[in-house]
């Protein structure tokens, strides 16, 4: 019996898929090998599974001198045109078809949820749509709600730094206050202090100007005329010793007799 034809798709059991990978890997690496012994070619074989492991094959010494090999010859044929075979034409022509498909597809989905070109849809189809679309507004308001109280929250921690940082320049300007006036009062009682010193100082002379006047103090006004009289009591003595007792009297008493021509007075 021959083998069966399979669809070329993707395997969806996951144990299935390995099973096949491994099988298909050493056939692989088997044809691989045969074709480099029978017709003396430079094969270099890579290989990466799902789980990203890597198999090798290369039939000189190493895989990377074919990998120099092949980019020294495809800079070689970069300036020729590229040969296009009829069945890689026609796979370009599938793909592009399906890629304009595609495009359309999403401009028609995209119009429909601007609410264009909703004319022939069906009640099914335009129920799925508003279902969609009340998703879709449910997740953007949670979306905006979440920057929202974000931005409030940023926005709270900024008012408390700045309110902090407020009290704190208000407390070193009221500490600079505080320091100028207290400057201040010491420049006005040194002032004060000073000028009650110079008045003291300048009222010394008035009264302590001279000291020889407070150890000595003046004589009285009438010290030279109790001289003149004591000099008169003594020449008077010579002469006459009766008033003698007289005139000590009048010198004790601090005055004394003067005669002269225009009379007798008492001084």
């Amino acid at each position: 019996m021959g083998r069966g034809k399979i669809e070329i798709k993707r395997i969806e059991n996951k144990t299935s898929r390995q099973v096949t990978f491994c099988k298909r890997r050493n056939g692989l690496l088997k044809k691989a090998y045969e074709l480099a012994i029978l017709c003396d070619a430079e094969i270099a074989l890579i290989i990466f599974s799902s789980r990203g492991r890597l198999f090798e094959f290369s039939n000189v010494n190493s895989t990377r001198s074919t990998i120099e090999r092949y980019k020294k010859a495809s800079d070689s044929t970069s300036g020729s045109a590229p040969v296009i075979d009829v069945n890689s034409h026609q796979y370009f022509q599938q793909e592009t078809a399906k890629m304009r498909h595609q495009i359309q597809t999403l401009q028609n989905a995209n119009r429909h949820l601007m609410g264009e070109a909703i004319g022939n849809m069906t009640a099914k189809e335009l129920k799925s749509l508003e279902n969609r679309l009340e998703k879709g507004i449910s997740r953007i308001r949670a979306k905006k709600h979440d920057l929202l109280f974000s931005e409030i929250e940023y926005m709270q921690k900024r008012e408390a730094d700045l309110h902090n940082e407020n009290m704190f320049l208000r407390a070193k300007v009221a500490e600079a206050e505080r320091a100028d006036e207290q400057a201040a009062a010491e420049d006005e009682m040194a002032a004060a202090a000073g000028g009650s010193s110079g008045a003291e100082l300048e009222a010394l002379p008035a009264t302590f100007g001279d000291t020889r006047e407070y150890l000595y103090p003046p004589a009285p006004p009438h010290a030279s005329i109790l001289a003149a009289a004591a000099a008169v009591q003594y020449s008077s003595s010579e002469h006459s010793h009766g008033g003698h007792h007289h005139q000590q009297t009048a010198l004790h008493l601090g005055y004394f007799k003067v005669d002269d021509s225009a009379g007798k007075g008492l001084l």
